[in-house]
Formats: C-alpha cells, structure tokens, sequence
C-alpha cells in the first residue's frame, strides 16, 4: 500500500536532509554534533492549497523545534505552517 501524505490549507510536507555534513577540509561530521545547531534543511514533498510561494522540489530552511514529525512508510516526514519556513536554499 503506497501512503501519501496530502497538506491541508498552509501546511508543507518536508522531508529533512541528512544532518551529516562535510566540512571544507573533508571531514564528515555526525548528526550528533549538529543537532546543536537550531536549523534544518529539507526538500519540500507537498503543499497546501494556502502555502503561497513555495512549490515541491524546494529546499527549505526551518526552525529545528517547528512542525509535526510524521513517519510513512518508514521515512520520516516534518508537516509545518508556511509561516514556519525560513528561507529557500538554492544550491
């Protein structure tokens, strides 16, 4: 059985990335050491019909603390409020 997840009214459905990184010199640090930082990144997945000026596909910055966490199908999602999006990451 294939679940999706349809937001309602101003909600995104995000799904994090990874909160392992590489530094500029090659090191990889875990997502232990990051999680000390109060942001997150993710690629949005859906969005409400009231989530004005973001679209899928988007990679997102949001407060680490903000949203619902959502497990489907074994994947973790993040359900917030477009207000709760801080900014789009272009890279």
């Amino acid at each position: 059985m294939d679940v999706t997840l349809e937001p309602l009214d101003e909600f995104v459905v995000v799904q994090p990335v990874s909160d392992e990184t590489e530094t500029r010199s090659g090191l990889f640090l875990p997502a232990s050491a990051a999680a000390a930082t109060a942001c997150r990144t993710g690629i949005v997945t859906a969005v409400g019909s009231e989530a004005n000026g973001i679209e899928p596909g988007d990679k997102v910055l949001y407060p680490r603390e903000a949203g619902y966490e959502v497990r489907l199908g074994g994947i973790e999602v993040k359900v917030l409020k477009r207000e709760d999006l801080i900014a789009r990451i272009h890279d």
